[in-house]
């Protein structure tokens, strides 16, 4: 049937999300991930021994260090949409891990070890979480892939990336650790960064990005994005035994809807992803937690949750056929402007 049935088919299981109220220029403390202005804001500010810059990103400050370098570094590509970086298209990277950290996600759910309560390492991120392992392929490997494309200039050290205490095969740690493991996904995550840097034309002064088109970014961030969540999501199966039967549903349909945002090319710039993150559960659920009746959730939460949940179920049923049609619709830009339209609607409603 056509493109508009499709997307209105489609968008009745993607539910209205409240669109948080902020000014344009005008950004509060908790618009940004908990303790951004305390991550490293260069590479040199990281731990420097041996002649290698030490990342240790089972620390939440440090991987949110290796996020913030990345949005510094390419900062320039996105002066055109919107002052202070906000139009940085990497937001929703960040934002989601600090959403992940501030609901309790990358703590240990198995609560054998202090791993990330209040109790305990606070900071600390668990290799036994979830979240936070499939969170690793969305900054560890998209930051390689900045460092292999050239994005913070020739490094006159060496990046060392420190493993977990276990689990240690379920990473990789170096460009040449993951391209030799994950060759398409340093591919994909090469490519989005390559495409800012052969962007910018140096003989202008100052530099110009003529050639910067968003779509096309967004198109390249994306495919790397669901090539990562694609990859992990087998890998860390495993995981999923520590949480409870509603969190962990809840992953996979996060992972399964995010498919569905990515095929529309939506903007992950700050205030978009902040909007449409109030959606997001404050805690991590629990056995007792049935949906779409969470008595500390709003009606609009539990409304969100059961949607994703029968989104995925109807593309499951499906055998994936929902999001091959979706995906065909959102080829053309008229039809990803249609999608994305309709999903603004929905969350201004």
């Amino acid at each position: 049937f056509g493109t508009h049935a499709l997307l209105i088919v489609t968008l009745t299981l993607i539910p209205a999300t409240a669109a948080a109220q902020s000014e344009n220029d005008a950004t509060r403390e908790d618009d940004y991930p908990p303790l951004w202005d305390r991550a490293p804001e260069s590479l040199l500010d990281f731990l420097v021994k041996d002649n290698k810059i030490v990342i240790n990103p089972w620390n939440y400050q440090e991987r949110l260090g290796v996020y913030k370098n990345m949005l510094n570094s390419s900062a320039k590509y996105f002066t055109a949409f919107g002052s202070q970086n906000f139009g940085n298209i990497l937001w929703g990277l960040p934002l989601q891990h600090g959403w992940q950290f501030r609901t309790g996600r990358l703590a240990d759910p198995s609560s054998v070890t202090s791993c990330g309560y209040e109790d305990g390492d606070l900071l600390c991120i668990s290799v036994r979480s979830w979240w936070s392992c499939m969170n690793y392929y969305l900054a560890v490997i998209p930051f390689l892939g900045a460092v292999e494309a050239g994005l913070f200039g020739q490094l006159q050290y060496e990046i060392e990336i420190l493993p977990p205490e276990e689990q240690r095969d379920d990473f990789c740690y170096s460009v040449a650790d993951c391209r030799s493991r994950n060759p398409k996904l340093m591919d994909e995550w090469k490519a989005y960064f390559e495409y800012l840097l052969s962007t910018e034309h140096k003989a202008g002064s100052p530099a110009t990005f003529s050639s910067f088109k968003m779509d096309d970014a967004l198109h390249l961030m994306w495919r790397a994005h669901v090539s990562s969540i694609a990859y992990a999501l087998p890998k860390f199966q495993d995981r999923l035994k520590y949480l409870s039967d509603p969190e962990a549903n809840f992953g996979e349909d996060w992972a399964n809807a995010v498919d569905f945002i990515a095929a529309t090319h939506f903007s992950t710039d700050l205030q978009t992803t902040n909007e449409f993150q109030s959606f997001l559960p404050q805690r991590m659920l629990t056995e007792g937690d049935v949906l779409p009746s969470i008595s500390d959730f709003s009606p609009q939460q539990n409304r969100v949750l059961l949607s994703m949940r029968a989104l995925h179920k109807v593309n499951q049923l499906t055998g994936g056929l929902l999001l091959k049609l979706w995906q065909k619709a959102m080829s053309t830009e008229a039809g990803r402007k249609l999608g994305r339209k309709l999903i603004e609607d929905l969350a201004s409603s």
